[in-house]
């Protein structure tokens, strides 16, 4: 007992597959489609038994298919295309699982389906990620497939549509494209492959704004192209990125890390120089809506730029927040980067007047470097010294003050303070968030505020 399901190809001969042919002058039996015995006729032994049933008796082919092979014979299921893409493989199967006391054999044999074929006569179509969806809602709710439609055309995939449209079914295509509107752009490139491979095929190409849903009947497969597919004299192509290779060096790397974040601030409400800063903070988070915390004065990103490139000096709470800044860029500018953190003064100054050391080493460097860019990452006692100085001490006129120390006790305080200064530019991230390497990748954006250019 054995029974072999099989696709004869979208149609014609040629593109039925040997080891199919080989199989079909075994069978004893052949169950179809009447339409498809056409195609398979002179491959068929002498004396085999046909049994044509019309459209839509699936189940009661499998069901007869069992039938057959319970009398000890090979019998055939054929279809068109793929037998196990909307064909018979998947209801023989099922059917036969429910015949829990005979032990038949069961054989799938594969073909060519028609989206291969139409792909194969459009040139390329089919180059990147692809699906195919069937638009007959007969076995399946279209509330089903109308999410795999939406999701199709989200996820940008090429996409082949089986069943696309009949006398009964004439409505659904034209609600596919409008779905696909709203997610792929007007241009993007539709085929309707008619007939595929038979003497009466046609090829239409089209765009999904030109789209006209009136060609298309049942003996059609639709395919659309992704955001990347192009035509190419009568062909299709889909780029699968070979003159686009991903980027290697570190460089390249950056640059395009620096693109993905861009792309998504593109339309929110700041300031290119604040976009620039909140680029270099979301690449070294990897959190892209850490851009709610972000709050800067209207003039901070820019002065501290124009500093930065003069030469200006840098003092840091930590060491951490000093090996953070790019050597490159202070190299180029000349500027000294300070942290007087574990210094013997500082250690000596800390005990003195009870302070912790990060607020001891700011305490000394605001003497030493009254005009400098003071930068906050971890301690929330250097940023409360640094509020309480800029309030009471008249010759203390720093640049700035990037404040983003990380924490649990004190942080959101020390922050606050901050932004209710007046008297000099500032940058936070506000809420427990921070750290020093979000200090450091603030500074560096400071330092790279021209290639903001290239992304804005």
């Amino acid at each position: 007992m054995k029974i072999t399901v099989a696709g004869l190809g979208p149609g014609h001969k040629d593109y039925i597959l040997p080891l199919v042919v080989n199989a079909l002058q075994k069978a004893d039996v052949v169950i179809g489609y009447d339409y498809y015995f056409q195609f398979c006729e002179d491959y068929l032994k002498e004396g085999a038994v046909k049994i044509a049933m019309p459209l839509g008796k699936e189940e009661e082919r499998a069901i007869v298919a069992i039938k057959e092979a319970k009398k000890n014979q090979h019998v055939f299921v054929i279809g068109s295309g793929d037998a196990s893409i909307y064909s018979m493989a998947a209801i023989v199967y099922q059917v036969a699982s429910l015949e829990k006391d005979i032990e038949i054999e069961l054989e799938t044999l594969p073909g060519v389906s028609a989206f291969l074929a139409a792909g194969s006569k459009l040139g390329a179509p089919l180059g990147h990620d692809f699906c195919c969806i069937s638009l007959s809602d007969l076995m399946t709710p279209w509330q089903v497939i109308e999410k795999r439609i939406r999701a199709a055309a989200v996820g940008d995939f090429v996409c082949s549509l089986y069943n696309p449209k009949s006398k009964k079914r004439y409505w659904q295509l034209e609600r596919l494209k409008k779905i696909f509107l709203e997610e792929r752009d007007p241009n993007t490139p539709v085929a309707i492959i008619r007939q595929v491979t038979r003497p009466e095929e046609k090829i239409t190409i089209q765009t999904l704004g030109t789209f006209d849903v009136e060609m298309v009947d049942m003996f059609s497969l639709v395919m659309i192209g992704n955001s990347q597919t192009f035509q190419f004299k009568n062909h299709l192509v889909t780029p699968r990125g070979y003159l686009n290779r991903k980027p290697k060096t570190g460089l390249e790397i950056q640059q395009e890390s620096f693109r993905i974040v861009t792309e998504q601030l593109q339309d929110l409400q700041y300031s290119q120089d604040d976009k620039w800063a909140i680029t270099r903070l979301i690449h070294t988070t990897g959190v892209i809506d850490d851009h709610v915390h972000y709050e800067a004065s209207p003039k901070a990103v820019t002065s501290f730029s124009k500093y930065l490139q003069n030469g200006g000096v840098v003092v840091t709470d930590v060491t951490m927040v000093q090996a953070g800044i790019t050597k490159k860029y202070t190299k180029e500018y000349g500027n000294q980067v300070v942290c007087l953190l574990n210094e013997e003064e500082t250690v000596l100054l800390a005990e003195k007047e009870g302070l912790t050391r990060s607020q001891a080493g700011i305490k000394r460097a605001i003497a030493m470097y009254p005009n400098a860019l003071f930068v906050i990452g971890n301690a929330p006692t250097a940023l409360f010294e640094l509020t309480d100085q800029l309030r009471e001490n008249p010759y203390f006129e720093p640049t700035g003050i990037i404040g983003v120390p990380v924490g649990f006790v004190n942080v959101i305080e020390s922050k606050e303070q901050l932004v209710q200064v007046k008297n000099t530019e500032w940058i936070v991230l506000n809420g427990n968030r921070g750290g020093s390497n979000i200090a450091a990748a603030l500074v560096n954006a400071c330092f790279t505020l021209q290639e903001s250019e290239n992304y804005f």
